[in-house]
């Protein structure tokens, strides 16, 4: 049976709610995300089926009772971490730049599950493998480092041609064509750090 992990956003700014999802189902692309413009629509969903739940500062504080039944699945959307104090939450702060945002979401992901899944819903291994060849592992980690082909070539001492070859390869094994998208896929296989890139 394949779990798949589904994850509320609630936020009464629609804009916000969206570029959060468009993130997630980048980041995630095995859960399902969904949105809430408000509290009650939450509720009138099924609101103990989400592996977690993104909510603003101020839905949170307004339903408190709530989320700290489920802190350990409440990821409170706020500024900065000053400004917001409660003990033990969890909080993203989502005014920072979009490369640091992707890089604190990774890092809570990482956190919480293993490559996407809760530990107990973990697949078998061949299930999450794309089978890359180890020389694919290798200019995809430079392609995270931001090599552009002829350094990939000059760095593993290979011909332009094969390194063309392997990012071909690459994309079509795992359907990513975005340098963003392998960057990470990579972070969450393994095979870089996102503290690295």
């Amino acid at each position: 049976m394949k779990h798949t992990p589904e994850i509320a956003v609630v936020d009464a700014n629609t804009l916000s709610a969206l570029g959060l999802q468009s993130i997630l189902e980048e980041l995630i692309p095995m859960a399902t995300i969904r949105t809430f413009s408000n509290f009650d629509a939450l509720i009138d969903d099924t609101p103990d089926m989400y592996a977690h739940y993104f909510v603003s500062a101020q839905l949170y504080v307004e339903h408190t009772a709530f989320f700290l039944e489920r802190k350990k699945k409440s990821i409170v959307m706020a500024g900065d971490s000053q400004s917001f104090q409660l003990s033990d939450v969890t909080l993203l702060n989502i005014y920072q730049p979009k490369e640091q945002l992707v890089k604190s979401i990774l890092k809570l992901h990482q956190h919480a599950h293993h490559r996407g899944y809760p530990p107990e819903a973990v697949p078998p291994r061949k299930a999450l493998e794309h089978e890359l060849s180890a020389r694919e592992i290798e200019v995809l980690v430079l392609i995270t480092k931001g090599l552009i082909n002829k350094e990939i070539a000059d760095r593993l001492n290979i011909s332009l041609t094969t390194v063309i070859t392997h990012r071909k390869n690459i994309t079509e094994k795992l359907g990513i064509k975005s340098v963003s998208g392998l960057t990470i896929y990579a972070v969450m296989n393994g095979y870089v750090e996102a503290d690295r890139i």
